[in-house]
């Protein structure tokens, strides 16, 4: 380290120092007032050894750079204690898309819309695989447009309705079960009837204009009974391979679509 001879000599009282941004060299000045140097004299700079004073590193180079990251990495390390030695990631779907919220409410409009044009076209062939997806959401909404025409018409039959529907849907499931070969559950059972109520809801809306207590009532129910009967029997057939007994699987049918007509008609 250099040694600085620092010695005091008389130098002009009115003699000041200034020194420029970096320190490097000290510039004379004269001009100004007294006692505005040190008291009792100025420093003399002639032996003293100046060394070159570097300027302060820029702000944005003192700034430390952070590499960026592919993946997540689990606060315990490089390894996971649940994961075992494999580093941790974020889950992510397929294409990194999500279920739409429908889809996982179980509702699917494709799939109503092919249910409900099966049970409306009596002519059409019915897939046997058309009741795998046994969804509640098409047979809920039927049975609430039913109670809603009737209660339009004048007749609030809410609990009748589902009363009824609840009953008739466990009967069929104990007889069908007793009859066919292939296994039926309650929900599929629940889910035919329900889309086959479809032409009594028609019904329903027919009685909000008319009196269905004459011939026209009459004849009208009639043809509605019989058309969820036969819808109702072969979806049940053909998804249970019962083609042979298909009378004895339309009579408790007609016997649960009736019912729903005396509620319509009275």
């Amino acid at each position: 380290m250099a040694q600085i001879d620092m010695e005091f000599v008389d130098a002009d009282p009115e003699g000041d120092y200034e020194y420029d941004q970096f320190g490097q060299q000290p510039q004379q000045q004269y001009g100004g007032g007294h006692g505005q140097g040190m008291p009792g004299g100025g420093f003399n700079f002639h032996s003293a050894v100046q060394q070159p004073v570097q300027p302060p590193p820029s702000f944005a180079q003192s700034q430390p750079t952070y590499a960026p990251q592919s993946t997540l990495t689990s606060p315990f390390g490089d390894a996971d204690p649940f994961q075992g030695d494999q580093p941790y990631t974020a889950p992510s779907r397929p294409n990194g898309e999500e279920e739409p919220l429908l889809e996982e409410l179980g509702i699917n409009f494709k799939h109503i819309y092919a249910k409900s044009r099966a049970v409306l076209n009596v002519l059409s062939t019915v897939d046997s695989h058309i009741m795998d997806d046994t969804d509640l959401a098409g047979p809920l909404v039927f049975c609430l447009l039913f109670g809603a025409t009737l209660l339009v018409s004048g007749k609030s039959e809410f609990g009748f309705v589902y009363g009824v529907a609840v009953i008739g849907t466990l009967s069929l499931y104990s007889v069908l079960g007793l009859m066919g070969e292939k296994p039926l559950t309650i929900s599929r059972t629940a889910s035919v009837l329900g889309y086959c109520l479809l032409p009594m809801v028609a019904l329903s809306s027919i009685a909000i204009l008319l009196k269905l207590s004459g011939i026209i009532g009459t004849i009208l129910s009639a043809l509605s009974i019989a058309w969820c009967t036969f819808s109702a029997a072969r979806i049940f057939t053909t998804v249970l391979d019962m083609h042979h007994q298909s009378l004895l699987v339309a009579y408790p049918c007609g016997l649960l679509y009736g019912v729903f007509a005396l509620l319509t008609i009275f």
